[in-house]
């Protein structure tokens, strides 16, 4: 467009003469596209231009190109004049000199933005350098500040490090002044008791050697005091007394008469007591141990019935009604309730096993009607006539009009009615309908067990409150300390087990051992006990603790017997707590203690520091298989640190498992038997029940025993019993050869179960009891025999008792707490190799374990042992989710809480993978959802409870912002449900004024103790213990507070 290819000729138009001569043509007006004027005028101007040059002369017209015309035009011209082309020149002068000008000024304008450019460019090289110099700097300076920040933290641990072997140094230094305290102090006692000698001389008329004058310039003088070594001190030393701070914490320290040098020093209450009587009350006093009934059989109550078939529908009665009501009773007791029962037996077949259960009964009842067959004579008698201990006894004689009862029945009542008070039994005479006179017997047994066996003084209040199946025991617990019963009546029963042996096993050489550490000055490490597995070290322990309770009154002794691994006793944080617990018992002090397990740690030796400086004699802590315990040297990190001065320290290892860094302790090694002993042992056995050997024997046994696993203890005991039931079944021979083949104490365990095995009747009774050790095996810690009558109903008592007899005494099985579980670690070892070598097997006896207590609490029976048990077993099975629902359930949380498995709870949340926070959220939140269920105002107590325990855990987390929440809610419930001035509401005040004492709100608190002890005292009275309770956390809050002016408590009784 605008340009000569756009003009086209058209079909029609005006002609346009040719004005050139050339040819004419016609033209038609089109639309052009119109170029800019300035460039359209420079173009005809060119045109112009061009056509003039190239004429003939100076007055002939241009010629028209291409047929003649303008080319190129866009507007009609019949011509070129001579202005136009001069305007179009002169306008093109005068663009060109604009553009002229244009092009100058950008050409200075390219050139300044060039120099600016270059200046750009100078600026920027410089401020890279900068740059490049800054980051330089940055990072010197980061270097500096990281070094800075490690300097820092090496100074931190210089000053902690510092800080650690300051206190450590002050420790030591203590123990060396409390030592030289001691000593001086023994001096002068013997100064004193040589200058009494001397007057007592003198004034008989005997001359006195002078020491002064003596020419020997003997400076030294060797003295031995009572309990140390020779310490050779200067004359100087010896004359000169004590400072007075010293004495002045002497002179405190005393105790007793035995502390006395003269009738004046003396005074108060124990002025006119003698040493013997003193010694005898301190030991009463020191070997404190909580109160069982002499009737309890490791935490068992035991109900064995005697019947014949006369009164069998009486005992058929009695199991289907009321053994499951006591059952239920003693369950939320935290006791076992097991009613045993023999069938008939003609053939006497199970004389032995019944004389066992008698021995254990806490509770006989014997059923009689007309007639007493003589095969249970031997029984009645063994249970009424024999009954040393005064156990609890009960006849039920059901009396029929017209009939006469027998001569047996006759005399065996005459001869229980004329026994002493002590060992009188009740018999119940009944006539009449039989449920009636079992309902009698049940109302008669109830009460016995709650009076005579558990202890219950107010038998009308425990009849109300716990009469009825689902009734739980109102608790009478601050929370100040949280006790475990079933643990401590365990470490009893262990310690009453590793003790009772019929053989010393030549342990006396090592009792002097043991003696000398007593005696020896401090400071002293730990006593590391060694030796192989079952070479008698819990014996040897248990033993000497016999003779130092014996010979030793003063003596107080801590003792933790470690079970097997993975169990509750072995677990490091209830072992602190339990010596700890026991050392504030010692010290008559009740004091608020942490569940924490690291400030438990970090509290224990303060706690033995404390007892240690008022106790007047040795304190002695022994801790039997402690290299059982996990992380053993991260727990048990204080028996590195110096002990006071009067205290003694014993531990046992295993050769094999014990920690490097004890290695270096004082060790006593326990070798094994020798080969005399070891037959010597072995022969009297066989002695025992009659069984003698010939000299072929005799000889082979001498020769196997002379290795030292064959030598070993407990393989010499294992395999002394194992002959000498071979002796009574009558095939000596070949069980002889067969223990031959043994060479170690798991293989002779693993002949004992085939033996025991190859002894039962029928394949039945064999697969029962590969079942209950393999049950056994996989349980935390162990399982009762209610348990497995629940698990295998279709067993009997008689088979059961039959085969725990059996395993009892070959050393496989034990009770403890009411629980069967293996006597010996290598038992639980052969076990399992003999049955369980497979994984799949293991985990189906746990997962049986499993349903077995998810049954119970999906029927609401949330016990110990359900709260012990499964948690641990969904932990051992890597369950998280079914463990985290497990937890969630309120009642399994709040028993383990209870009994002061704290540590045993953190750990399962930590293993769910829950912290703090998050845990307190939920149990919250599970609260919440439970309260909206609860009707009734036992259901709302019982929420109260779960309240108040959820905020002492939190408390004990240090979650105390949280723990206010459920206090104080668990108090407004209790307010409603009960009454104001309820003494379960003031303890909901103590647990709440509690927190505020810890958060430093002494003023909340304060208000909060005073409302708890003004209900304490119009419910109990001013002399009863929870008055006092509340009294003397008043007086810990106003100590606190540095306030010791008391502002009505002084004048009271506890002032």
């Amino acid at each position: 467009m605008g340009t000569a290819s756009s003009l086209v000729s058209p079909a029609g138009g005006e002609v346009i003469e040719d004005t050139y001569g050339a040819g004419g043509g016609e033209a038609c007006e089109i639309p052009v596209e119109v170029k800019p004027k300035a460039r359209l005028l420079r173009n005809s101007f060119r045109r112009g231009a061009g056509a003039a040059a190239a004429g003939a002369g100076p007055g002939s017209l241009p010629r028209g190109a291409g047929g003649g015309g303008l080319l190129g035009a866009s507007f009609k011209s019949t011509g070129s004049s001579v202005p136009e082309l001069e305007y179009a020149a002169a306008e093109y002068e005068r663009l060109k000199k604009e553009y002229e000008i244009f092009r100058v000024s950008k050409n200075q304008e390219l050139l300044s933005m060039g120099r600016r450019e270059a200046k750009l460019d100078t600026e920027n090289k410089r401020l890279r350098a900068e740059l490049q110099a800054l980051q330089k700097t940055y990072q010197k300076i980061l270097r500096e500040k990281e070094s800075a920040l490690e300097a820092k933290y090496q100074a931190m641990e210089r000053a902690a490090t510092f800080e650690h072997d300051r206190d450590k140094v002050k420790r030591q230094f203590k123990i060396f002044r409390e030592t030289k305290e001691n000593e001086i102090q023994d001096l002068l006692r013997a100064k004193r008791e040589l200058e009494s000698k001397l007057q007592r001389l003198q004034a008989q008329g005997i001359q006195v050697f002078d020491p002064g004058e003596s020419d020997s310039d003997d400076n030294c003088t060797d003295v031995t005091a009572a309990g140390t070594q020779c310490e050779y001190w200067t004359g100087g030393a010896l004359g000169s007394e004590p400072s007075i701070g010293s004495m002045i914490q002497l002179q405190q320290s005393f105790r007793g008469p035995e502390f006395a040098h003269s009738s004046i020093d003396v005074e108060g209450p124990f002025a006119n007591v003698n040493r013997d009587d003193w010694d005898i009350a301190v030991a009463s006093l020191l070997q404190v141990t909580p109160l069982f009934s002499h009737s309890l059989w490791s935490n068992t109550v035991r109900c064995y019935l005697i019947y014949t078939d006369e009164t069998e529908p009486e005992v058929d009665l009695f199991l289907k009604d009321c053994a499951p009501k006591l059952k239920r009773m003693c369950e939320t007791m935290g006791y076992f309730f097991h009613a045993v029962y023999f069938p008939i037996d003609v053939e006497n077949q199970h004389l032995t096993v019944r004389k066992w259960e008698i021995e254990k009964s806490s509770l006989v009842i014997l059923f009689i009607h007309l007639t007493l067959p003589s095969l249970l004579l031997e029984d009645c008698e063994e249970a009424f006539l024999k009954n040393a201990e005064g156990k609890p006894r009960l006849i039920y004689h059901r009396l029929e009009d017209g009939k006469v009862i027998s001569d047996s029945v006759q005399h065996l009542i005459d001869q229980v009615s004329n026994l002493n008070k002590a060992n009188k039994a009740k018999i119940i005479d009944h006539s009449g309908d039989p449920a009636e006179g079992v309902y009698k017997t049940y109302i008669c047994v109830e009460k016995i067990i709650k009076q005579d066996i558990l202890g219950f003084e107010n038998t009308d209040l425990e009849t109300k409150d716990l009469g009825r199946e689902d009734s739980i025991p109102e608790e009478d617990d601050f929370g100040d300390v949280l006790w475990d019963i079933h643990d401590e009546q365990e470490q009893m029963e262990t310690f009453q087990q590793a003790s009772n042996s019929a053989h010393e096993l030549g342990f006396e050489k090592y009792y002097q051992r043991l003696n000398d550490l007593v005696a020896a000055p401090a400071p002293i490490p730990p006593l590391l006990v060694s030796g192989g597995p079952g070479s008698g070290k819990s014996l040897l322990l248990s033993k000497w603790i016999q003779l130092q309770q014996k010979n030793s009154p003063n003596t107080l002794i801590l003792s933790h017997f470690v079970g097997r691994p993975m169990s509750t006793s072995s677990e490091s944080s209830l072992i602190i707590k339990r010596l700890t617990l026991k050392l504030m018992q010692h010290s008559w002090l009740v004091s608020a203690l942490t569940l924490d397990p690291a400030k438990l740690l970090e509290e224990f030796p303060r706690w033995l520091e404390k007892l240690s400086a008022r106790h007047q004699g040795s304190i002695i802590i022994i801790i039997d298989s402690i290299d059982q315990v996990q992380q053993v040297e991260k727990h048990m990190k204080w028996l590195i640190d110096p002990l006071p001065v009067n205290v003694r320290v014993i531990v046992s290892v295993n050769v094999e498992t014990c920690p490097p860094a004890w290695r270096l302790w004082p060790t006593l090694h326990l070798d094994p038997l020798n080969p005399k002993d070891a037959k010597s042992i072995i022969i009297a056995e066989c002695q025992s029940v009659d069984i003698k050997l010939n000299k072929e024997q005799e000889k082979k046994l001498e020769r196997h025993c002379r290795s030292a696993t064959t030598c070993n203890a407990l393989y010499v005991t294992l395999f002394s019993k194992m002959i000498a039931r071979a002796g009574r079944a009558g095939n000596l021979d070949k069980i002889l050869h067969q223990c031959f083949q043994c060479q170690d104490t798991i293989s002779l365990y693993r002949l004992v179960l085939h033996s025991i095995q190859e002894s039962m009747a029928n394949d039945v009774d064999k697969e029962l009891m590969k079942q209950i050790l393999c049950l056994i095996n996989v349980s935390h810690n162990g399982v009762s025999e209610s348990e497995l009558m629940e698990l295998y109903p279709e067993m009997s008592w008689a088979v059961l008792t039959s085969l725990i007899h059996s395993l009892h005494k070959m050393c496989l099985l034990t009770y403890g707490c009411g629980l069967l579980r293996f006597q010996h670690l290598q038992a639980w070892e052969a076990v399992r190799l003999e049955y369980m070598e497979c994984p799949t097997i293991i985990s189906s006896y746990k997962q049986k374990l499993i349903n077995y207590f998810t049954l119970q609490l999906s029927q609401d029976r949330v016990t110990w042992r359900s709260a012990d048990e499964l948690p641990w077993l969904f932990q051992q099975q890597g369950s998280k989710q079914k463990l985290h629902d497990c937890l969630l359930n309120l009642f399994v949380s709040q028993n383990l809480y209870k009994r002061g498995h704290f540590a045993e709870l953190l750990s399962y949340w930590q293993f769910v993978g829950k912290d703090k926070s998050a845990m307190a959220t939920e149990y919250f939140d599970s609260l919440k959802q439970y309260e909206k269920n609860c009707e009734g105002e036992e259901n709302m107590i019982c929420l109260a409870d779960l309240y108040e325990t959820l905020g002492r855990f939190l408390k004990d987390l240090g979650l105390l912002s949280q723990a206010v929440v459920p206090l104080q809610r668990s108090l407004e419930i209790r307010e409603t449900a009960l009454d104001p001035d309820h003494p379960r509401v003031a303890q909901s005040l103590h647990q709440l004024a509690s927190v505020y004492v810890q958060w430093k709100k002494f003023g909340n608190a304060e208000q909060l103790y005073k409302q708890a002890l003004e209900i304490s005292e119009n419910a109990y009275g001013a002399d009863h213990p929870h008055t006092a309770r509340e009294l003397e956390a008043l007086a810990t809050l106003y100590q606190k507070q540095n306030n010791m002016d008391l502002p009505f408590y002084v004048d009271g009784p506890y002032s």
